[in-house]
C-alpha cells in the first residue's frame, strides 16, 4: 500500500490528512517557517527528512516558496511524487516541475490518471470528483463517492445531495461545496481566476455526470 505525506508550514493540510489517512498509510509532517531573508539558511529538521524520504508521495502544503524549493530539491529522488497543493507564479512552478516527478495543479482536486503506476493509484481514490448516484423517482437516494477531492468537500457535498431533485442537483452541487468551506482561493494568493469557482465547476460536473449514467440505467 502507498504511504503518503501530507507536509505543511501553515493552517492548510490537516483537511487532506484526515481524508487521506482513511485510504492509505500517511503522515502529518509540520514544518517551521524560516526567519532568515537568505535560501542558504533554508534548512529542514533531519528526523522530518528522514521520515518523508520512507513515503512514496508528499504533498506539500507549505506557503514559503524557499521551504519548498529546498524540500523538492532534497527529496525528489527519494519519492515517486511530489505534488504540490499551494504554488505562488508561474516561473517558480515551472521551476520545479523541472523535476519530472514534482507536479503543481492548477486545483489539487484537477488531477486525473497519468501513465504512472503509483500516481495512478493514489488518484484512484483522490483528485477530480467522480461520484455514482441512486435515486428513487427524481430524488436522489444515495451518493457513493468514488473519488474525492483531498481536502474531502467531495463527501460533504455527497451527504447534502441525498433528498434532494435531480433536477438543477449539479448546481447545487456546485454551490455546496462553497459551504465546505473550500479553501482553494486561499491556496493561490495573487492570481486571476476564482479557485473556488473551479472547486464548485468539478464537483457539478461529477453530478452532471452521474446524472447521466443514472439515467443509461434506468
Amino acid at each position: 500500500m502507498l504511504k503518503i505525506a501530507v507536509v505543511t508550514d501553515g493552517p492548510y493540510g490537516d483537511r487532506a490528512f484526515d481524508t487521506i489517512s482513511k485510504e492509505f498509510e500517511s503522515d502529518f509532517i509540520e514544518l517551521e517557517q524560516p526567519e532568515s531573508m537568505f535560501m542558504e539558511d533554508v534548512e529542514i529538521a533531519e528526523e522530518a527528512l528522514e521520515s518523508l524520504k520512507s513515503t512514496d508521495i508528499i504533498i506539500s502544503y507549505i506557503l514559503h516558496p524557499d521551504l519548498l524549493l529546498e524540500l523538492v530539491e532534497q527529496l525528489h529522488d527519494h519519492v515517486e511524487w511530489i505534488i504540490v497543493g499551494a504554488w505562488k507564479g508561474e516561473g517558480f512552478k515551472n521551476q520545479i516541475e523541472e523535476y519530472d516527478n514534482v507536479i503543481c495543479p492548477e486545483n489539487i482536486c484537477d488531477l486525473e490518471e497519468s501513465g504512472d503506476e503509483v500516481f495512478n493509484e493514489f488518484v484512484s481514490k483522490f483528485g477530480k470528483p467522480i461520484v455514482e448516484i441512486e435515486t428513487v423517482g427524481n430524488k436522489v437516494s444515495k451518493v457513493h463517492v468514488l473519488r474525492s477531492s483531498p481536502c474531502g468537500s467531495t463527501f460533504f457535498v455527497a451527504d447534502e445531495m441525498v433528498g434532494e431533485d435531480v433536477n438543477n442537483l449539479p448546481i447545487k452541487a456546485g454551490l455546496k461545496v462553497q459551504h465546505y468551506p473550500c479553501r482553494a482561493s486561499k491556496m493561490r494568493l495573487f492570481v486571476d481566476e476564482c479557485k473556488k469557482e473551479l472547486a464548485a465547476n468539478f464537483h457539478r460536473d461529477a453530478f452532471e455526470d452521474a446524472i447521466e449514467r443514472d439515467k443509461l440505467k434506468n
